[in-house]
């Protein structure tokens, strides 16, 4: 699952734009718009959340799970859990 916090930070550490990750992803501009608009989790068809992952990683993007450990070990930030 991706968060669309998490994806809007996915392309501001790939430095690209919404145009440039629907490219990348072979999805529609409005569909990336939608994903980012989105309030919590991103809810979509299975092909496009796939498609769109699958373009992140080929970007150099990990994206981390709650709770979970990076095994990349490049630079990168996570969200802290408020208190």
């Amino acid at each position: 699952m991706i968060s669309a916090r998490q994806l809007r930070a996915a392309r501001a550490l790939a430095g690209i734009d919404q145009r440039a990750l629907a490219k990348a992803a072979r999805l529609s501009l409005p569909t990336i718009q939608r994903m980012e608009a989105s309030d919590g989790v991103i809810r979509g068809n299975v092909e496009s959340l796939m498609k769109l992952i699958a373009a992140l990683e080929r970007l150099g993007i990990e994206l981390i799970s709650e709770g979970a450990a990076s095994d990349g070990g490049g630079r990168g930030v996570r969200l802290k859990k408020r208190t």
